[in-house]
């Protein structure tokens, strides 16, 4: 049987486990037992050896009992990079791409301001995805990150060297970890902390429960103790980033605004529900590239 029908009888097999892109799921499941990409995968005529079709019966099953793809393949794609994954570290989703983008803006101002190379510090980093996407897409700047999880250090280490990223990263809670010299310099701290309640954490898919529960739980108190660390490191026109859950944009704002930071905008993801709450510390306009343009803008709509 070619390569084409196995995939097609795959794909029937996980729908009908109910797993989600089925099709999709199936290629990159095959492609990763032959070791091919998807034209590859389809220009091949020959059938699988016995092997192969074990590997891949292994695997499907996995992913029907709900492995996720990604610790099947041991890899994903994030923005430009692609990491190593594994289980006992958190996987990053597509949503998180969007504090990239409102990070990498942050990022901007503070260049354009005319520091040379802005300090940014990606606290909760699991396996890198933040820290690295943002230092292959500005390579100027210089990046942290921290987590305090040692096995998601030691793995953001490594995908740090095999992608040639040169981030330092740093075990600890929060930015305790960071060092001594950097408070009150940091241009940016970012941040996509764990946000599902405990609740929703015991309803959630296996899938969810696949990822650490230090990874994965959180609650309002671990905002009130992000927004308490950055006022004390970011300088004088620094910005924060934080990803949330979409249903609370209002409650994290609060939380920022009660440890002395104006919400600059809370942001939504590409399905249109609130991702990322932007801030910077209680200051004067002046100081904040980035409020500097939000004014501007609110003053020409006038």
């Amino acid at each position: 049987m070619r390569p084409a029908e196995v995939v097609t009888r795959a794909a029937g097999y996980l729908e009908r486990h109910g797993v989600q892109s089925p099709r999709a799921n199936a290629e990159i499941l095959l492609g990763t037992v032959l070791g091919a990409d998807r034209s590859a995968l389809y220009a091949r005529t020959e059938g699988l050896t016995a092997g192969e079709s074990k590997a891949l019966g292994r695997a499907l099953c996995r992913r029907c009992a709900g492995t996720p793809l990604q610790h099947l393949t041991g890899e994903q794609g994030f923005r430009r990079v692609v990491l190593a994954v594994r289980p006992g570290v958190f996987v990053p989703r597509p949503e998180t791409e969007v504090v990239v983008d409102v990070a990498l803006d942050a990022v901007d101002a503070v260049f354009a301001s005319g520091i040379e190379s802005p300090i940014v510090v990606d606290a909760c980093t699991g396996s890198g995805a933040i820290a690295l996407a943002l230092k292959d897409e500005r390579r100027f700047a210089r990046v942290f990150g921290t987590d305090l999880s040692a096995e998601a250090i030691s793995l953001a280490r490594a995908n740090g060297a095999r992608l040639g990223l040169e981030v330092e990263f740093l075990l600890g809670d929060l930015l305790e970890p960071l060092p001594p010299v950097l408070a009150g310099r940091v241009d940016l701290v970012v941040a996509n902390p764990p946000y599902v309640s405990a609740t929703e954490y015991r309803a959630a898919p296996v899938e969810v429960r696949a990822d650490p529960r230090l990874a994965v739980v959180g609650d309002r108190e671990l905002y009130e103790r992000f927004f308490a660390q950055a006022a004390a490191w970011l300088r004088p026109g620094g910005t924060a980033v934080v990803e949330i859950a979409e249903s609370r944009g209002r409650e994290v704002s609060g939380v920022a605004e009660a440890r002395g930071f104006v919400v600059d905008r809370v942001v939504p993801d590409l399905n249109g529900r609130d991702r990322v709450v932007q801030a910077h510390p209680a200051a004067a306009v002046s100081d904040n590239p980035l409020a500097r343009t939000a004014a501007a803008v609110q003053k020409e709509g006038r």
